[in-house]
């Protein structure tokens, strides 16, 4: 079995990490860079930085956040918000980024996902969907409700399915999916099990599960009964209710294979 994943998440705006519930009711929970050095230093084995008001405001991440982030952790991190070109791609991983994440700019042209497959390559593409479920879809009222995927940061429903959606990114040579369920984001209340697993089980590509971690056991459920490759959170691990290390060790004694640097 492949080695699990824990991966903090900087959700950035104007250069602080910020973090709310539902994507909304933001608080400041401080510098994403300072942040982001003591994940790494506390065994974090990977990073995600998001501008998360990119999209929304019309703008491009910030470049020099990105360098910053370059030249004082060790670990591989991903930047996304307001990528939309193979120029942004190009800007982001020149500023030392190790993988870049699309959302907004994939749904509306999915063609940029083989493009930017085929001039970075695919290990350092990353689609991240954010899902909420519907209870009635407009166009299928006999169908019930689906999950559809959100964009602009959780704020415009697509006509996208959700599940549909990633294996079309996985088709067009998207390295990695994040997977957010806006329903449990901020929640703490647990990751979207059911819908977790079924993207993952239908993926031959790694699957990060995000939002809705509140306990340990919820990353070991995510793991397992998930079937997700990776485990993203935000608030647990920026006000520090789990540590990182105590987090590894635990389920490492689940019989998760880890990697532990201490």
């Amino acid at each position: 079995m492949l080695t699990k994943r824990i991966i903090p998440c900087l959700d950035v705006k104007d250069g602080r990490t910020v973090k709310g519930v539902n994507f909304v009711n933001l608080r400041d929970a401080g510098d994403a860079v300072e942040l982001g050095a003591l994940y790494a230093e506390q065994g974090a084995d990977e990073l995600v930085f998001l501008d998360i008001t990119a999209t929304v405001e019309g703008r491009g991440t910030f470049i020099e956040l990105v360098r910053r982030v370059a030249h004082t952790i060790n670990i591989p991190f991903t930047v996304g918000g307001g990528i939309s070109s193979k120029a942004d791609v190009s800007a982001l991983l020149h500023a030392g980024a190790d993988k870049v994440s699309i959302n907004s700019a994939a749904v509306r042209n999915p063609g940029l996902i083989n493009e930017l497959a085929l001039e970075f390559g695919s290990q350092c593409i990353v689609v991240a969907i954010d899902s909420r479920y519907i209870p009635h879809v407009e166009d299928v009222p006999e169908a019930g409700g689906d999950h559809i995927v959100h964009t602009h940061g959780g704020r415009t429903p697509t006509e996208k399915r959700t599940i549909v959606w990633a294996k079309e990114v996985e088709d067009r040579g998207a390295g990695e999916i994040l997977l957010t369920s806006m329903d449990t984001d901020g929640t703490k209340a647990g990751f979207a099990l059911e819908l977790t697993a079924t993207v993952s089980g239908n993926a031959n590509i790694p699957v990060i599960a995000s939002g809705g971690a509140g306990t340990m056991a919820h990353f070991q459920e995510v793991f397992t009964t998930g079937k997700a490759d990776a485990g993203l959170a935000a608030s647990i691990f920026h006000f520090r209710e789990i540590d990182i290390p105590d987090l590894k060790r635990y389920l490492q004694t689940q019989g998760l294979p880890m990697r532990m640097t201490n």
